[in-house]
């Protein structure tokens, strides 16, 4: 056969084939395109206290769920009532007990983890001991988790808006009931209140606070409960101490009495209503639950804005839209899968906190006190800044501007509300959990970088006021009297943290002397920055790290620079030792360089950090400490090989890929801007440190209103796989002679080029 009619009977069979294939309406699957949301794992930091969940969120929204595993079983490992867990979830745990609304991730005390909704079949039983469940086929995705109740048989999944949840339970053949529980969960406190609105519909408030041991910080949620099916059958049950009518005895708590003709208001320590079926193999019931913290008419308001009707689909699918639309501010090019996910969960967990607080209408409760306020914006709440003041705020100025001003509104209306700024805020209740004045590097940073609109005079005069009132009448800084007076905090008592609570003082003088100067008030300028270096006096030639001061201005003897780095409390500093404080003095390095004898010797210090173990990965005063290598010329390729080492042996693609509590994505955040190759080492500066990227290019997708829509793209040339070390870097094509960039830089960049080598 010649060439031409071969050419001929391949084109008739191909039409045919085509024909045949368009006949019969084939699709060809193109392949899948994986979107950032994709990559994410949220069971990272579900073990090895991360303190994650693997429920559904949506960036920065009120609304969060997640499995509940942590009470009732000899199966659960960790259990709120015998240690200190403060994560409603681990990964580890076997025992489901329902899903807590409104959760806290990555914090280290326990709080929130309440309104907990439970399916179950068979007859009616009230007693989470008795009706919890083991559980499989866990799938969790940005905004979906779901698992099948081993002992029911019931496929269960959940999903969420911003302020709303839905779930979705597949029933086997007969008897099923819908359980809400308000008597347990991850809150310190108890009290709650309920009425039914109709047989598909119950309302109510449960009382949270107390966190970290704050009896002071406490705030109620409301919420509103709708089932899509009407129930054979509802009512209460309530906890009482005597036996009762249709009760059932609980061995280790009472008695819990079933009302089932009783349909009014209840209220009580430990109570619940239920909702029971008789159902038809397969068969759904629906149930979405709206949250206020302002009141049960508001809760209502919020589930109808953002759910019309039930429709779990397209809240689940709307969900995932949101978490790819905010995760796509970066794209991440190259890398193993394991280094996506780890950097693209990184993300995830950077966004979940702060959360709004103002409901659909503006409304939201008052900082410190009892009335309800309207705001045009959004009002924000659980500010840990004392974690997230060093880098999650920088993030967040970086990639999401917008969301980033309102929080600094929001803080800067919490000091006209309340009096003061926050420290570690949580639903319009101050906690005092942690040290310093961390809002002040927080406000001072957003304004370096250009996020201005905000109310500028009032919060300096706030700084101002934390930073000088007497500390008596000081709820910011109680101990500002002697640290004002001496340059120093001494130590009155054992464990009192005076070296801790200084060193985060001087680093907000630091950022407030430079506010001032901004602002053109000279002599408080000159006043902050003087105080901000009085670090020195701690320094203890003897032992070469900062060490507590008695009151007669003595150094404490004996001392010991270790103790601290097994959890054990150690005078002077807080949740760490000497070695992990004592060069956490970002905002004046050079200073602390002279202060060691020199470079070298500095150097060798910061060396022996890491050499000998000091370096605790989970514990926020010492994470910039491997950038400090950069300040010295010629040292560079330190903060580079530590960096490196560090992401590989402590944030990993597995359940325990977090080194500790994530503290509200603090943690997440050092490996997003790690993983980048830039880091913001130094609170009080608008500038950020280089490190070696770990894909092969970022693209940073810059907000089109505060950046012009302006595009970063981070570039890696890789040799081999071993090259680590930076051998130069250009900006635009031109050799950029420097470690460290300010932000002015970074955002103008067009393209960011890192020519990388195997030897330092």
């Amino acid at each position: 056969m010649s060439y031409y009619r071969k050419s001929i009977l391949i084109i008739v069979v191909w039409t045919l084939v085509c024909m045949v294939l368009f006949a019969n309406e084939t699709k060809v699957e193109m392949p899948k395109v994986n979107k950032p949301a994709d990559k994410v794992n949220p069971f990272i930091g579900t073990t090895n206290y991360g303190t994650t969940n693997p429920g559904p969120v949506l960036p920065n929204g009120m609304m969060s769920v997640s499995p509940f595993n942590v009470m009732g079983s000899e199966l659960n490992k960790f259990d709120k009532d015998n240690q200190w867990w403060s994560t409603p979830y681990s990964k580890i745990n076997k025992f489901f007990t329902g899903y807590s609304h409104v959760n806290l991730s990555g914090v280290g005390c326990p709080e929130m983890g309440s309104l907990l909704l439970m399916p179950t079949t068979g007859e009616l039983n009230v007693n989470y001991e008795e009706y919890g469940s083991e559980y499989t086929n866990e799938i969790a995705t940005p905004g979906y988790y779901s698992n099948v109740l081993t002992k029911y048989n019931i496929k269960t999944e959940v999903s969420a808006t911003l302020r709303s949840s839905i779930a979705r339970f597949t029933f086997p053949e007969g008897k099923g009931n819908i359980l809400l529980n308000l008597g347990e969960g991850l809150t310190n406190e108890s009290g709650a209140w309920m009425r039914r609105v109709s047989d598909t519909e119950v309302e109510g408030v449960k009382l949270l606070g107390s966190f970290c041991y704050n009896p002071e910080a406490v705030f109620p949620i409301y919420f509103v409960m709708r089932v899509n099916k009407i129930p054979e059958s509802t009512g209460y049950w309530k906890m009482q101490r005597e036996m009762g009518v249709e009760a059932q005895w609980d061995s280790t708590s009472g008695i819990r009495k079933l009302y089932t003709r009783y349909g009014r208001d209840i209220a009580g320590d430990d109570i619940g209503a239920y909702f029971s079926y008789d159902l038809q193999e397969g068969e759904v019931v629906e149930v979405q639950i709206g949250v206020s913290f302002v009141s049960t008419e508001n809760a209502r308001m919020n589930l109808e804005a953002e759910q019309k009707g039930f429709n779990f689909d397209l809240v689940k699918d709307n969900a995932l839209d949101a978490w790819n639309e905010a995760l796509s501010k970066v794209i991440a090019e190259g890398g193993t899968d394991d280094q996506q996910t780890v950097f693209y969960t990184g993300l995830y967990h950077a966004l979940i906190h702060p959360n709004i607080l103002n409901d659909v209408n503006g409304e939201y409760p008052e900082m410190e006190g009892d009335d309800i306020l309207k705001t045009g914006n959004n009002r924000y709440t659980v500010f840990s800044l004392w974690d997230t003041y060093r880098n999650v705020h920088q993030l967040l100025t970086l990639l999401y501007p917008e969301q980033q001003l309102d929080m600094v509104r929001s803080m800067v209306d919490m000091y006209k509300e309340g009096g003061w700024l926050p420290k570690w805020e949580l639903y319009s209740r101050e906690t005092l959990t942690m040290e310093g004045d961390p809002a002040i590097p927080v406000i001072v940073d957003s304004w370096m970088k250009g996020l201005r609109d905000f109310d500028v005079e009032t919060a300096y005069e706030a700084m101002y006021k934390s930073a000088t009132t007497d500390g008596k009448d000081n709820f910011i800084r109680p101990d500002i009297d002697d640290y004002i007076s001496k340059g120093y905090i001494p130590l009155k008592e054992e464990f009192d943290n005076s070296v801790s609570h200084a060193l985060e003082y001087y680093i907000a003088d630091n950022s407030l002397s430079k506010f001032a100067k901004a602002l053109g008030k000279e002599a408080d300028a000159k006043r902050f920055y003087n105080q901000s270096l009085n670090y020195k006096k701690y320094y203890s030639p003897e032992y070469g790290v900062f060490r507590p001061i008695l009151p007669n201005g003595e150094f404490l003897s004996p001392f010991n620079p270790k103790q601290g780095e097994n959890f054990e409390a150690v005078p002077g500093f807080h949740e760490g030792s000497s070695w992990n404080y004592s060069f956490m003095v970002p905002h004046d390095v050079d200073g602390l360089i002279k202060m060691h004898g020199g470079k070298r010797r500095f150097i060798n210090k910061l060396q022996e950090v890491f050499d000998d173990g000091h370096y605790d990965p989970t514990n926020e005063p010492n994470i910039g400490y491997p950038f400090l290598f950069s300040y010295v010329k010629g040292e560079e390729w330190r903060t580079q090989k530590t960096t490196q080492e560090l992401l590989a042996e402590h944030f990993k693609n597995s359940t325990d890929g977090l080194p500790g509590n994530d503290d509200t994505g603090t943690m997440s955040t050092w490996v997003v801007f790690n993983m980048m190759g830039f880091y913001p080492d130094n609170a009080t500066d608008p500038s950020y440190t280089f490190t070696t990227p770990v894909f092969d290019r970022i693209t940073l997708n810059l907000d089109e209103f505060h950046y012009n829509g302006h595009s970063i793209e981070i570039e890696t040339i890789r040799p081999t796989d071993d090259a680590v070390y930076i051998d130069k870097i250009e900006i635009d094509g031109k050799r950029f002679r420097n470690f460290r960039i300010n932000h002015e830089e970074l955002v103008k960049a067009n393209k960011i080029t890192f020519y990388l080598k195997e030897k330092k």
